[in-house]
Order: C-alpha cells, then sequence, then structure tokens
C-alpha cells in the first residue's frame, strides 16, 4: 500500500512542547504521532495509531499461541462487581452515576468483570481457561506526566488465566511469563524480568517488565556483576555499616532542645546519622496507628510498607501522634509506644539514637529485642552506594518503563465474586487466577526513548508506521513514484512524501519520523534510474535500481 504525505494528517513540528522533559514525549509529539487533549489525555495521530496497532497484533498473536481466547468486554462496569472485591475505594478509580441513580465505575483493569464471566465455568473438564481483550482504561492520575508515561486514559492488553489448582496455575503463569519474552523480542524493545510488587492489584507471585530508559516511572536496580535485578519498589542493598557510639546497659535519655532532624541530631551529638532511627507514625485503613522504623539515614519504602503491613496506611496527623506518643513528630521513638512498631532489618543489631516521646528529649542505646520488640520487616528504599544482596557488589540505579506486569492473585477476586467449579472428586472449589497487562502506548514510549538519535525516532522494523519512507525531490515525481509502486507490488506499506516542500524539510521530517529504510529519488534518478537507499539506524547508503527496488529493500 502507498500512503500519499500530500494526502495524510502529518503535523510535524520543529520545536517540541515547553513541558516536555521526557524524549519520547518531545519526539512523538514533534514527529506528529500524538496531540495533548488535556492532563494525561492524548490523541493518537494517523501516524501514532498504526505503531501502536502494530504493538497489540505483535501481543495478539503471541497471546494466541499460547491458546488465549480473545474477547470484548464493556469499559462501563457495575459497582457492585469492586465492592464484592473490597476494591471499589481505590483512589484511582473514576466512578460514574447515571440517570437512574445506579452506581458504575471506569476500572482501571478488569479483573472483576472476567472474574463475574467465570462463574460460568462448572467443571474442572472446562479448565484450564485464558482470555484476554485490548480495551481502555481509565486511572484518576494525581499527576499524569511524560506524554505516554503516565497517562489518565490508555488501551491495556490484559489478560486473565483460570485454573483448578495451584500446579495448573503456575503453568498458565510460565505460559504467559515466556509469551511476554517473545512480545518484547518481536516489538524490538529491552525489557528486564523483576520480582515486583503487586500493589493496589492483589497478588502473590508478580512480575514487572521494565524498559531502562531515560524517563520513567520506575527504577531498575542491579548488580554491577549481573547476578542481581529487582524493582526498587522490591530492591534490597547492603547499606555501608553504622559507626555507633560506646553500648549502653540501659536506654539514656538526653536533652535535645530544638532538635526535630535526623541531621540536625547527628549534628548536635556528634554521631553518625546510620546511628539514629528514624520514626514514622502511619495510620491504617482500619484505624490502628502503627510505628514503622528505619534507619536515620534511610527512606522509608511506601511500598515496601504496605507490604509488611498487608492493609493500605497514610502519615498520621499531629492530633493521632500527640495522642498515641504523647510528643510531636521529631520526638518519637519505639520505648513506651503501646502500639505495633515494625521495624527494618538494619535495626535488628546495635543501639541506636531513638526519640524519647517527650518533646525535646531522645533516647542513647535504645536496642531492640532488650528495650522494644518489634516486627522486622524490610522497610527502606535501596540507595546509591548500597551492595548487591547477593555478591557485595555495587547496585546500579537506572531509571525505567513499567511496560507489563504479571501476577498470580489465587482466588483473591473469586472469593469475592463466587466463581466456583466442581472438582474431580465433586468437592465445590474457588477458581485459582493471573493477571497479565501490557500497555501498548508504554511500549511505544520505551521504543523512542531506546532507539533514538540527535534528528529523531529509529524504529525496529516490526512496529514502523511504515515499512519505507520515499522522498521525491522536485522534477523527480514520476520515477518516485515508480519507486514506490515497485515497493507496494513487493508487499512493502509506503509512506510516499509527495509534498511541494523544500529537500531540507522532507529529510527533516523523514529523520524524526523514524521510519527504517529511506529512499530518495532525484535528478539523478532521472539519468540512471536508479534511486539513494538509506538505512535510517546506521546512516549507511547505497544506490539501488528502481526496478530492483521489490528484492533489494526488504
Amino acid at each position: 500500500m502507498i500512503a500519499r504525505a500530500s494526502q495524510l494528517f502529518l503535523p510535524t513540528l520543529r520545536d517540541a512542547p515547553a513541558d516536555a522533559e521526557a524524549v519520547s514525549h518531545k519526539l512523538l509529539v514533534r514527529a506528529g504521532y500524538i496531540r495533548q487533549v488535556g492532563a494525561g489525555l492524548w490523541t493518537f495521530l494517523p501516524l501514532g495509531w498504526r505503531v501502536h496497532r502494530k504493538i497489540e497484533q505483535i501481543i495478539r498473536e503471541e497471546m494466541d499461541a499460547i491458546g488465549a481466547q480473545e474477547m470484548y468486554a464493556p469499559v462501563l462496569t457495575p459497582i457492585e462487581f469492586w465492592e464484592a472485591t473490597g476494591r471499589d475505594q481505590i483512589a484511582e478509580l473514576f466512578h460514574v452515576t447515571d440517570r437512574a441513580g445506579r452506581r458504575f465505575l471506569l476500572p482501571i483493569t478488569h479483573e472483576e468483570t472476567f472474574t463475574f464471566h467465570a462463574r460460568e465455568i462448572q467443571s474442572y473438564k472446562e479448565l484450564p481457561q485464558l482470555w484476554y481483550h485490548f480495551q481502555t482504561k481509565d486511572r484518576d492520575e494525581a499527576r499524569p506526566r511524560g506524554g505516554l508515561l503516565r497517562l489518565r486514559e490508555f488501551v491495556m492488553k490484559d489478560a486473565y488465566s483460570f485454573d483448578r489448582d495451584e500446579e495448573s496455575a503456575h503453568a498458565s503463569f510460565e505460559r504467559n511469563r515466556v509469551a511476554y519474552h517473545r512480545i518484547w523480542e518481536r516489538c524490538g524493545v529491552e525489557a528486564q524480568e523483576l520480582k515486583a510488587e503487586s500493589g493496589i492489584m492483589g497478588g502473590e507471585l508478580t512480575y514487572d517488565f521494565l524498559a531502562p530508559s531515560g524517563s520513567g516511572e520506575n527504577t531498575l536496580v542491579r548488580c554491577e556483576n549481573g547476578d542481581y535485578a529487582a524493582d526498587a519498589e522490591v530492591a534490597q542493598g547492603i547499606p555501608r555499616a553504622p559507626t555507633f557510639p560506646p553500648s549502653l546497659a540501659a536506654p539514656e535519655e538526653i536533652e535535645t532542645p530544638g532538635v526535630t532532624t535526623i541531621e540536625g541530631l547527628a549534628d548536635f551529638l556528634s554521631i553518625d546519622p546510620a546511628a539514629t532511627s528514624k520514626a514514622m507514625p502511619v495510620t491504617t485503613e482500619d484505624g490502628r496507628i502503627v510505628l514503622a522504623l528505619v534507619r536515620g539515614d534511610d527512606r522509608l519504602s511506601e511500598s515496601k510498607l504496605l507490604s509488611a503491613l498487608k492493609i493500605g496506611s497514610r502519615p498520621s496527623t499531629d492530633e493521632e501522634i500527640r495522642a498515641a506518643f504523647g510528643a510531636s513528630g521529631g520526638s518519637l521513638g519505639p520505648i513506651g509506644f503501646a502500639g505495633e512498631v515494625v521495624a527494618d532489618l538494619t535495626l535488628r543489631e546495635g543501639q541506636f539514637v531513638a526519640g524519647a516521646n517527650k518533646d525535646g528529649f531522645h533516647l542513647r542505646g535504645v536496642e531492640a529485642g532488650r528495650d522494644y520488640e518489634p516486627r522486622f520487616a524490610d522497610l527502606r528504599e535501596p540507595l546509591e552506594g548500597d551492595r548487591c544482596p547477593e555478591c557485595g557488589g555495587a547496585l546500579t540505579f537506572q531509571t525505567a518503563i513499567e511496560v507489563g506486569h504479571i501476577f498470580y492473585f489465587a482466588d483473591k477476586y473469586s472469593a469475592g465474586l463466587d466463581a466456583t467449579f466442581l472438582d474431580e472428586d465433586g468437592t465445590e472449589k474457588p477458581l485459582l487466577g493471573g493477571s497479565y497487562g501490557i500497555g501498548p502506548a508504554r511500549v511505544m514510549a520505551a521504543l523512542v526513548e531506546q532507539s533514538h538519535d540527535e534528528n529523531g525516532i529509529v524504529w525496529p522494523a516490526s512496529v514502523a508506521p511504515y515499512d519505507v519512507h520515499v522522498v521525491v525531490l522536485t522534477g523527480a515525481e514520476e520515477i518516485g513514484e515508480q519507486a514506490a509502486q515497485a515497493l507496494a507490488k513487493a508487499g512493502r506499506e509506503v509512506l510516499l512524501d509527495d509534498r511541494d516542500l523544500r529537500p531540507g524539510e522532507k529529510f527533516a521530517d523523514a529523520d524524526l519520523i523514524g521510519i527504517p529504510v529511506r529512499i530518495t529519488a532525484g535528478k539523478k534518478s532521472l539519468a540512471d534510474g536508479a534511486v539513494d537507499v538509506r538505512d535510517r539506524r546506521s546512516g549507511e547508503e547505497r544506490r539501488v535500481n528502481v526496478a530492483d527496488l521489490g528484492k533489494e529493500v526488504g
């Protein structure tokens, strides 16, 4: 097929939007692939939608290859489904009420809807099942940003498996995991599989696929020796050892007037900040106040805290803190606190300086196990300078884009929605499920982040909007048409730039748009019947006769 640029909606721009920071944001807008409608809301223009559909098709083919069945479920969802699973109060959900007062929501994912349909499965003989669809998702993002990186509305491929037992469910999980690696390879995107945090999605066995990039919402933590990698949300690192002051037989109270920060405390006492503990009181969704403790030089990981508590939480208010501790923030500690204390693993050994739960005072020599009884968990964010937990090598931190997420959720959704089947022994059992998501728009952004140069995008051939970009210069219209026809006859998808523009403008647009092969028909072509064939990635050029284009240009 031949698409003529003179007839296309192809609004390329010389300059990037003023608010654009991510390379993918800048280039996709400049090259005429996407346009913004509102915060987190983007239209895919003709070129952009062609790339999106090609990514979708690769995903579809690989899902079909493992026996998945494509369906189509609605976006508008009765709220009762989500009430049944306890997810109706997730902050990112859009809620809708119809004219009759019936309540609905716009889902961020479709576990509930697909599990609702799975209730029609009656016997173990109908299992396993693997279903998927491509559907719009809506998400009330607090801070949409980065072009396609954090959207309020997007298309997602989400698949759901249903099985009779753990062995079968894990086999389904493995088939999807392997299929994802084939998808990344075919799309031409580098993506690393990592143990991940399930977050609001729930689930027991969960993996992220992160694409290293210059911009993104995730951080990929890797060992310099290549034997450890994880998403920062779950990554573990070995921090430097603290320099402790002399040990004490019992905690010793010390007045610290006006000292309310770790830095101020360390300076006041002339001690290593790593020899202090940082108190972070949180209030859980069921109203309990829990004290989270990390080392003074560390930061508390919200995702790890969620995993440790198994329930959502928020920072406690000043009033709640005063009521629970008898002191204000900056003087808080575990001794004397009546609630649960969850301490980071780095606090297991050693004596630390902690708040005395008395304004203006701290305690030296506070020791876990002797002076208070915490529950230990990994709570700290890994930091630059940490060592690998496997080999002790240095950890590196790389910004990344999450392009896929898979997790096994067991009976989390079938229990709430009463999705059961009769097993071979005649007993009724809940279906065991898994969820498998890919965001084609995220894949598109990751490809641009990973594959571009100073002139524009460099698309892999598998997802490029067209196979060949034919640039026709003034006077060579006829031979340019012949070149396009020869390529189309050979099955190539051709973008023919027949616009009345200067050569420099056409060449700049060709580099910006990023189609893998550029063919130029100019004055020399009139003399020798040949055209220049240029590889977008390498820049290599060769002269090819128009009659040979079909077999010479892949």
